[in-house]
């Protein structure tokens, strides 16, 4: 999620749901990001990592922590 200034403010997951799992797809996590950049508020840490698809960055205009696939 990115906030007004267009800085990705929120990478984490949506809630703690998983594929094949019997916890329930809430959202809570993304809300909490969400209410938190609309109320000026810092977002909550840590951040759990999503699964799924990844962001693609165009070449060169990748954030100071992400680490293109075979560089690490």
């Amino acid at each position: 999620m990115f906030d007004r200034q267009r800085r990705l403010v929120y990478r984490g997951q949506m809630d703690d749901s998983r594929p094949r799992s019997d916890v329930p797809v809430t959202g809570r996590d993304l809300r909490a990001a969400l209410d938190a950049v609309l109320a000026g508020q810092s977002m909550p840490e840590p951040q759990c990592p999503s699964l799924g698809c990844n962001i693609k960055w165009k070449s060169g205009r990748e954030p100071n922590y992400f680490s293109p696939p075979g560089t690490s």
